[in-house]
Parts: structure tokens; C-alpha cells; sequence
């Protein structure tokens, strides 16, 4: 399989496609996000847009955004709307979409539920405080401390950590994948 272009700089994304074993290299992709609308909708648009600002035969554009009551909630700008968020967040579930888009091969858009703790004080402060929250759609990692903000989940982990594994290894069928094995 030859490899294919991933359009983000996410740590996350690299480390999910490296257990996989999927040949990529990274071209981050400098776009305008869509910030408002249908969530599943605004996470693939972003993603095609990703998928479309970089040269390559088969490009990943992924973008995951958190929803709650048809709001989105993107990166927080700074300390106090990680709090804000979080507070949102908090006792209630929501969804994370992720939208991706595989040039030259197809697109999907995966939703997992994922439900909060309630959150009091000393929570939003603890998890504010470990700066995790930056950089990060609903202001928080699954995969980090936010794992402990976290009482369910219905869906695909892997999703909430910024790459769905089961429709994206789908997509990746049409390429080869998973041919054999290293």
C-alpha cells in the first residue's frame, strides 16, 4: 500500500495510523474551520476542505467536533472557556463526530456518545489546570486525564481520540488495506 497524506498535525492521529501500520506521512492542512451548523455536517466539511488543501493522490482530512443539544463546542481560546465548556459538559451527554474524507476514495461521518461526570469546582479546576484541554474539541482528551471527567461511553473510543479505526479502515479497503502484514 503506498502511503497516504495526513492533512492534520494531530499526535493522536500519527499514533493511531502508526499502531495501525498504515504507511502516511503528515502535510498539515491550514484551513478555515466551519464552526456552526449541523455537527455531523460541519465535521465533514472541514474534513473535505482538510483533504482539499494538500497535494497528494489519497489525502486524510479528519475533523472532530463535540456537540451537545445541537451546539458546537470547538477548542476553547483560553482558560476560561476551557472552564465554561467543561461546565457545559458536565452531568449531560454528548456527541463527538468526526468527519473523514479519504481522497480519491470515499467519506464517513461516525458519532459516539460520551457521558460527563458532574463537575464541581475542584474538578474543572484540576483538569483546567493540566492544560489538556488546549488544542482539543470539547475542551478535553479521552485518552489523557480526561478519562476521568468521563462515565460512559457508546461508540467508538478511538473516535473520541480523533480517528474512528472501524469506518476508517473501510475506507482504507478500497486502498489494499489491510494487505500483509510487516
Amino acid at each position: 500500500m503506498e502511503p497516504i497524506v495526513l492533512a492534520s498535525a494531530s499526535p493522536q492521529r500519527r499514533a493511531i495510523l502508526e499502531q495501525l501500520g498504515v504507511p502516511f506521512v503528515v502535510r498539515p492542512a491550514a484551513v478555515e474551520e466551519v464552526e456552526e451548523g449541523d455537527p455531523a455536517t460541519v465535521a465533514l466539511t472541514n474534513a473535505r476542505a482538510k483533504a482539499a488543501a494538500v497535494e497528494g493522490e489519497h489525502v486524510l482530512g479528519v475533523d472532530t467536533v463535540v456537540a451537545l443539544d445541537g451546539r458546537i463546542y470547538g477548542k476553547p481560546a483560553d482558560e476560561r472557556d476551557a472552564a465554561a465548556t467543561l461546565r457545559a459538559l458536565a452531568g449531560a451527554t454528548h456527541t463527538v463526530w468526526s468527519g473523514i474524507h479519504l481522497s480519491g476514495v470515499g467519506e464517513t461521518a461516525v458519532a459516539t456518545a460520551v457521558t460527563f461526570r458532574p463537575l464541581d469546582n475542584s474538578w474543572v479546576e484540576w483538569y483546567v489546570a493540566s492544560d489538556e484541554w488546549r488544542d482539543r474539541a470539547g475542551g478535553y482528551a479521552i485518552q489523557g486525564r480526561g478519562a476521568a471527567l468521563v462515565t460512559r461511553i457508546e461508540g467508538d473510543y478511538t473516535n473520541v481520540v480523533g480517528l474512528p479505526v472501524a469506518a476508517f479502515t473501510e475506507l482504507l479497503r478500497t486502498l489494499g488495506f489491510p494487505g500483509k502484514s510487516r
